[in-house]
């Protein structure tokens, strides 16, 4: 794929430039947001990877609202800092396909930028999950199953959202490390087992059917049972 990475952090952009070009794709770097809006708007990308907050005059909603008003509909990732509610809905509205926040794993970023260019042109953004009768809204981050509604604290939706995203996978310990904790090393702690059996208590506990098994040896999987 050909993808362009609008981020005026040096850091963040040369490190989601390296590793998407490790992964086998071609990747174009623009530090600024009029260097981001000429690139997307003069050549053909795949999909585009956009930081909220760039200098030049132009940031990323005022850059992707210029790119949709051209109907330019190449998918788009906000990748930010700005992790509210509210900034989460306005990247969705100005026109974005899906908001990662900062800090990230890697492999959740490049999975999501995968699957929005597998997704193609014309489909609208990923705002909710569902997994059997399990559903959760991304920009309410409200989560309910068969209707009732189940209340969790951050940490645990983080937790039950990259089960869901990563529904009939198995999800190893270090992915989840890194992909909710953001630990890049193991603690040597029981933070894992802690939380997901808090989350079970939620999740399945008052319902008939599990959904979050246990695999031995392996690590945890979300899965309705067909």
């Amino acid at each position: 794929m050909r993808i362009l990475v609008v981020e005026d952090d040096k850091d963040v952009g040369g490190f989601v430039v390296k590793g998407l070009r490790e992964a086998g794709h071609v990747v174009e770097l623009a530090e600024n947001g009029r260097d981001g809006l000429f690139l997307a708007a003069s050549e053909t990308f795949d999909a585009i990877v956009l930081d909220r907050m760039l200098p030049g005059g132009i940031d990323g909603l005022r850059l992707l609202e210029t790119l949709r008003s051209q109907n330019n509909n190449v998918p788009v990732l906000f990748l930010s800092a700005l992790g509210q509610v509210d900034d989460r809905v306005r990247g969705l509205k100005a026109g974005g396909d899906d908001y990662l926040t900062k800090p990230f794993a890697f492999a959740e970023l490049l999975a999501r930028v995968e699957a929005l260019a597998r997704r193609g042109k014309g489909e609208g953004p990923v705002t909710k999950l569902a997994v059997g009768d399990l559903e959760m809204d991304l920009l309410s981050r409200s989560v309910r199953r068969s209707g009732q509604k189940i209340d969790l604290q951050p940490r645990e939706f983080r937790l039950l959202e990259y089960l869901m995203r990563h529904a009939g996978q198995v999800v190893t310990r270090t992915m989840l490390l890194e992909g909710v904790w953001d630990y890049h090393f193991d603690p040597q702690t029981n933070v894992i087992d802690v939380h997901v059996s808090r989350l079970r208590q939620k999740v399945d506990k008052p319902f008939p059917t599990p959904l979050i098994h246990t695999v031995r040896n392996a690590g945890y999987m979300l899965r309705a049972e067909s």
